[in-house]
């Protein structure tokens, strides 16, 4: 049959390559849904205080262990374009509020799971979607009706920092140090316009374990000291931040000289070495006592310095080179020719410490002081890493409950009253489009039920009891109690979630899984 003839018929004529694999209609669907639905399950029992961690292995052996989902999602080798989809999901989480990353994959894996139902049942795609968005629009009220209206205090900053770590792999130690840590990071670093969460750094060390947590009034740089004899703790310090080279000057030109005897070697080896001392002359004439250089230091200037008294480090990181400028009050040079005494900034001390292999430099005190440092310690490797997750998840989510509209009830209390307003509102809503918004109460159930089982307790039975105590006090969630957990008041038991991982996470879950929902034709190319 000719191109014209099925032109004319009214058929599709597809020129694709016949390595293209194409998957049409319910079977695209379902295949999209289930790859979502695998990728959602594959964090859900690390939900909750009670959580537990994944072991993530590479092909090169390194070994991860953790139960921060986006941290999980990253390490997976997920090659599915839908499943993908969900890992952007965590990853939108964790860069707009810094945690909920797990409970936003699954919510996202159980909105698919009910959109499976309903396709099931002859729902269309679109009046699911449409119901979704409607019931999204609910949660949303349900959030802002359950945000305490008071000003967020002290007391609400820790409540909401120890929920982030509390469940953490961080070796099962009292949190009570390190979310006062976080609190005080926070504040410092708090203004007129909000808190200013670039200028809060963590490093982190093995050490004696993560009750040895402390904040640094600065900046703490991995580099370290360009030579054995520069000194390594000075007080009332001058720093210089120097975005140059110190080095030979390179011509711009090529160029060849002829050297015919010993004289001329030797008139340009002291020509090299003038221009390399007069570096180190420069810097010190300035009065500088500590140089954090952007650019390569040739080793004859760093022994030039070091015998004029000065520490110096090279090859500094330009993130790092701002904040030790911003904590210093230094101005970054970038031609030594400018550089004079104003362009320097002042610290109380720079200390030079050890730890293990690595050397790192303390830039305290400084005249500035808009940086700080959460120097993070763990017992053991593992817990180093998965302690330095807690304590950035801890910052962000104290830093949004100041900036991002305040506070709500954590431990599910939150969850089961967004659930129980989309029910009381899908009643105004005809149609199908009802069943979906009911379907959507139904999934943000399941993120109850899974603290529950995650805690030990039965998650009918627990689910059950939070909504009647729900519907007879206004408030229920679950708190942990021992080796299980109870229905109580988590405001009685200071348990805080900030409002603004609510609704990141019902905004980001939703858009994803209708987007997934509407999929009914996927085309791969080999």
């Amino acid at each position: 049959m000719s191109q014209q003839m099925r032109q004319r018929r009214g058929q599709p004529l597809f020129i694709l390559d016949e390595d293209t694999e194409r998957t049409r209609g319910k079977d695209a669907q379902s295949s999209n849904i289930t790859a979502g639905k695998a990728v959602s399950e594959s964090v859900r029992t690390t939900l909750g205080p009670r959580g537990m961690d994944k072991m993530l292995v590479s092909d090169s052996g390194d070994v991860v262990i953790t139960n921060d989902g986006a941290t999980i999602l990253q390490e997976m080798d997920i090659e599915h374009p839908a499943a993908q989809m969900i890992v952007e999901v965590a990853e939108t989480q964790e860069e707009e509020v810094g945690d909920g990353t797990t409970t936003a994959a699954v919510l996202a894996g159980q909105l698919l799971a009910q959109a499976e139902d309903l396709l099931d049942d002859d729902v269309h795609p679109t009046t699911i979607v449409e119901g979704y968005r409607r019931a999204a629009d609910f949660a949303l009220e349900a959030i802002a009706e359950q945000a305490l209206t008071d000003e967020v205090d002290d007391d609400d900053l820790v409540a909401v920092a120890e929920s982030s770590m509390t469940g953490k792999g961080t070796g099962d130690i009292d949190a009570g140090d390190l979310v006062e840590t976080v609190v005080e990071a926070v504040r410092q670093v708090e203004g007129d316009g909000g808190v200013d969460r670039d200028a809060i750094a963590i490093r982190a060390r093995t050490g004696p374990g993560a009750s040895a947590t402390e904040l640094v009034q600065g900046v703490i740089s991995e580099e370290e000291p360009l030579d054995e004899d520069m000194p390594r703790e000075l007080s009332d310090a001058d720093i210089a931040v120097l975005d140059v080279d110190l080095e030979v000057r390179e011509a711009e030109i090529d160029a060849e000289y002829d050297i015919s005897n010993v004289d001329q070697l030797d008139a340009a080896i002291e020509a090299e070495e003038s221009e390399l001392r007069g570096y180190a002359d420069t810097v010190a004439d300035a009065g500088v006592d500590v140089a954090f250089v952007t650019g390569d230091v040739e080793d004859l200037v760093a022994s030039y310095l070091a015998q004029e008294g000065v520490l110096a480090f090279d090859s500094v990181d330009d993130d790092e080179a701002r904040s030790i400028a911003r904590a210093s009050g230094a101005r970054t040079v970038g031609t030594l020719n400018d550089l004079s005494g104003d362009d320097l900034g002042e610290a109380e001390r720079v200390d030079v410490e050890r730890f293990g292999e690595d050397e790192l430099a303390f830039v305290e005190g400084g005249a500035a002081a808009e940086t700080v440092t959460v120097f993070a310690r763990g017992g053991t490797e593992h817990v180093t890493d998965e302690l330095e997750r807690a304590v950035t998840d801890a910052l962000d989510v104290t830093t949004a409950a100041l900036d991002a509209g305040g506070v709500v009830p954590g431990a599910g209390a939150t969850e089961i009253a967004i659930a129980d307003h989309i029910r009381a509102s899908s009643a105004s809503v005809e149609g199908r489009r009802q069943l979906a918004i009911d379907a959507f109460a139904d999934a943000v159930d399941v993120l109850a039920r899974t603290l529950a089982e995650n805690t030990g307790m039965d998650p009918i039975d627990a689910l059950v009891e939070l909504r009647s105590t729900h519907e007879s006090a206004g408030r229920a969630g679950l708190i942990s109690e021992g080796q299980t957990g109870q229905v109580g008041d988590p405001l009685e038991d200071s348990v805080l979630d900030p409002a603004a991982v609510k609704r990141e996470a019902v905004e980001s879950a939703t858009e994803a899984a209708t987007m997934i929902a509407r999929i009914d034709d996927v085309i791969s190319a080999q």
